[in-house]
C-alpha cells in the first residue's frame, strides 16, 4: 500500500516531462528491443524494454536515460531486471492501479459531495 509520501515520489518523478514521456513510452510499449521472440509471452524478459532501447529516441547520453529511470524506479513506478548486459524495464502495474484506485476514489467522493477536512499544520 503506498503511502502519501509514496504517491507524492510518483507526482514528482512524472512531473519531469523527459521522465513522463519515458514513463509514457514504456507504460504504452512504444519501445522495443531486439528480444528473442522464441521465449514464451508470459516471460518477462520477453516482454519488456531495454534502457538502449529508450536511449535512442532521446538526445541525451545513457547516463541522464538512467538517472531519469533511477527516478521512476525510486518513485515505484518501474520495475527493471538485469539480464546479462542488458537492463530490462516494465511498468510496474499494481503501483499504477493503486494510484489509478486513489483517483477513482477521489472522483466518486466528489460526486457524492464528501468534504475532507486537512491538516495543514504538520
Amino acid at each position: 500500500m503506498l503511502d502519501m509520501n509514496d504517491k507524492i515520489k510518483i507526482f514528482k518523478a512524472l512531473g519531469n516531462e523527459t521522465r513522463f514521456m519515458i514513463f509514457k513510452n514504456i507504460f504504452t510499449g512504444g519501445y522495443a528491443c531486439s528480444i528473442d521472440d522464441s521465449k514464451p509471452k508470459d516471460d518477462i524478459i520477453a516482454q519488456a524494454t531495454c534502457v538502449t532501447s529508450i536511449a535512442e529516441h532521446f538526445d541525451f547520453a545513457l547516463p541522464t536515460i538512467s538517472r531519469h529511470l533511477k527516478e521512476l524506479k525510486d518513485a515505484k513506478i518501474i520495475t527493471m531486471t538485469k539480464n546479462k548486459n542488458k537492463i530490462y524495464i516494465e511498468p510496474n502495474i499494481e503501483t499504477m492501479k493503486e494510484i489509478a484506485g486513489c483517483f477513482n476514489i477521489l472522483v466518486e467522493d466528489y460526486e457524492k459531495g464528501v468534504v475532507y477536512q486537512f491538516d495543514n499544520t504538520k
